[in-house]
């Protein structure tokens, strides 16, 4: 492939990606249709079978999510909830052509392949995380990476899906300050 097939391939993919993602989080798993993707992104169906297979693979492309968790051994005991926080806010506030949370959310209610696939993201993302940085209480950390998805995805569908105005109106340093201290007591304190 000649580099200039090349990038029109990769554009034609992103295209496809993007329009994926606006239509999931629009519309959900069972609504979106190929036909609608495709038109979306001024291109024929078949290009969108042609890359993704169907559209459970066009799905599990358009809703690949990662969480990018930081690395918090180099951060103060004392500070790691208000990090936590942070850091999902510039995740999610991050480039706004990755929506890809925003498909999961909106499609995980509706849907168990959404659901699984948002499961698998903050097991195998998360759980590691908080199991290292919390107490060495190993049959806890399941636990404790389970609650603080509760906070972080109830603030993302809150904030970013049904946008409710209270959520939205807060500026960043106040989430970080409400929300801190609850993921500090997921991520710190002694079960029991």
């Amino acid at each position: 492939m000649t580099n200039g097939k090349r990038e029109r391939s990769q554009r034609t993919r992103a295209a496809i990606l993007q329009a994926a993602r606006e239509r999931f989080a629009a519309d959900g798993f069972e609504r979106t249709t190929i036909r609608a993707v495709a038109a979306d992104a001024e291109i024929d169906p078949s290009m969108v079978m042609r890359y993704f297979g169907s559209k459970r693979g066009l799905f599990a492309a358009a809703a690949d999510f990662d969480l990018a968790l930081p690395d918090l051994s180099r951060v103060p005991s004392d500070e790691l909830g208000a990090a936590v926080v942070d850091h999902f806010l510039t995740r999610w506030e991050g480039e706004p052509t990755d929506d890809s949370l925003r498909v999961l959310l909106a499609s995980a209610a509706t849907n168990a392949a959404a659901a699984a696939q948002m499961q698998e993201i903050f097991r195998a993302q998360l759980a590691p995380v908080v199991a290292a940085a919390g107490p060495h209480d190993p049959p806890t950390a399941a636990t404790r990476a389970g609650l603080v998805a509760t906070q972080m995805l109830g603030l993302a569908l809150c904030r970013y899906v049904l946008r409710l105005s209270p959520v939205v109106d807060l500026d960043r340093d106040a989430v970080v300050h409400w929300l801190g201290p609850v993921i500090q007591r997921y991520l710190t304190e002694p079960s029991g």
